[in-house]
């Protein structure tokens, strides 16, 4: 039997849940954490804005990492396998950073 102590109670509210689209994530990482800034690159526009920073422990980056494989997983049992360019993982469009560092 479960004790209510030990479940956590996680709150979406109406405009996290619906949630902002990146088709571009940017990682990097120091000592102590990691930072994943996600970006959506527009066709035809030569700026694109992160939409959202999300910065996580280095234990907590290495169980997104075991759940994004075991989800990729799942997905491509189901769907087949996810095609990924040519070009592996190199950003589409050259890119420079403005503002200040993570």
């Amino acid at each position: 039997m479960e004790n209510q102590e030990d479940q956590l109670n996680i709150e979406l509210s109406a405009e996290i849940a619906e949630g902002t689209y990146s088709n571009l994530a940017i990682i990097s990482h120091s000592t102590s954490e990691f930072v994943v800034d996600f970006i959506r690159i527009m066709p035809g526009t030569p700026k694109a804005n992160v939409k959202s920073r999300i910065i996580l422990t280095p234990e907590h980056a290495k169980r997104l990492l075991f759940a994004l494989q075991e989800n990729i997983a799942k997905y491509e049992h189901q769907n087949g396998k996810i095609k990924v360019p040519d070009n592996g993982f190199v950003p589409p469009v050259p890119m420079a950073f403005g503002g200040g560092e993570a």
